[in-house]
């Protein structure tokens, strides 16, 4: 007699749950987790990457001294040539046209200096050293404020051989030493705080080439259509308003001032409170972007 075999019937094998496989949630972007999981800095962690940053900069600067030919050769080329060239023109002589040429030319190669800024950084970016310093657990302002800072060391050469030069020419500041360095300091202070212009552009332009050729777009009638080497009053009505709320000009009058007459006048505070302006906007433009982009 053979055994019968139990074979399971329709119902309960319709009635068996089958195992299910749980889903694994995406994981992502590794740079997002590395964001998520980066300790909050605080301010004095921020200026500690700042000033590691800044000294990765000088370093670049001493290996690659040419990023000193535009603030070592303008300053001597400009004042000399612009001084002598309109000096009889516009003022009758030289020595009279210096008080109004030499505080332009210190705003006019301020901007220029900073306007290297942004070239530098999207080369930088350009060649991938950006992408190792989002992964590194540091503040976001920090790979930017602190080539700015770096770029100090080139502001203070600028304005003080603009000052040199001005004075090997002739020029004698009204406004004694303590005039003359208050107009040497704004003149930097200006210079760093248009920088963070040439920041932002560095980090939502596609090339080196491009953010070249947007800054020379942007310094040109900023400088050009200022009251850097010509009084506003001399110029057309459309053009003066354009000059008087120009914020180099506001500069320009403001090393003018104190250069020229020792006087701490409403121009220095409105040029310092645009300065302010500026790195208010621009600075937290340049971050986003750089978060965003890289």
């Amino acid at each position: 007699m053979s055994t019968p075999t139990l074979t399971p019937s329709t119902n309960q094998a319709q009635s068996t749950t089958p195992t299910t496989t749980p889903t694994l949630a995406p994981i992502g972007d590794p740079m997002d987790l590395v964001a998520r999981t980066r300790p909050h800095a605080t301010v004095q962690d921020t200026v500690s990457q700042t000033l590691t940053m800044a000294w990765r900069s000088t370093k670049k600067m001493r290996r690659n001294p040419e990023q000193f030919f535009d603030v070592i050769i303008q300053p001597l080329l400009f004042t000399a040539m612009f001084t002598y060239i309109f000096g009889g023109a516009i003022s009758g002589s030289v020595s009279s046209y210096m008080p109004i040429i030499i505080p332009g030319i210190l705003a006019q190669t301020a901007l220029t200096a900073c306007m290297a800024m942004g070239t530098q950084l999207r080369d930088d970016m350009d060649k991938g050293v950006f992408d190792r310093f989002k992964s590194l657990p540091i503040a976001r302002i920090a790979p930017l404020a602190g080539p700015a800072v770096a770029d100090l060391i080139r502001y203070v050469i600028a304005a003080t051989l603009t000052i040199l030069v001005g004075l090997a020419m002739g020029y004698r500041p009204g406004g004694g030493v303590a005039g003359t360095l208050g107009g040497w300091a704004i003149t930097i202070v200006a210079a760093w705080s248009l920088a963070w212009i040439f920041t932002w552009l560095g980090t939502v332009a596609r090339s080196a080439q491009a953010v070249q050729g947007i800054s020379m777009m942007i310094m040109f009638p900023l400088s050009f259509m200022s009251n850097a080497f010509v009084k506003e009053d001399t110029m057309p009505g459309w053009l003066q308003a354009f000059v008087k709320v120009n914020p180099v000009s506001h500069v320009v009058t403001a090393v003018r001032d104190l250069m020229n007459e020792g006087k701490v006048t409403a121009d220095v505070g409105w040029a310092l409170l645009g300065c302010l302006i500026v790195v208010a906007i621009f600075a937290p433009l340049s971050v986003r972007s750089y978060k965003r982009h890289l």
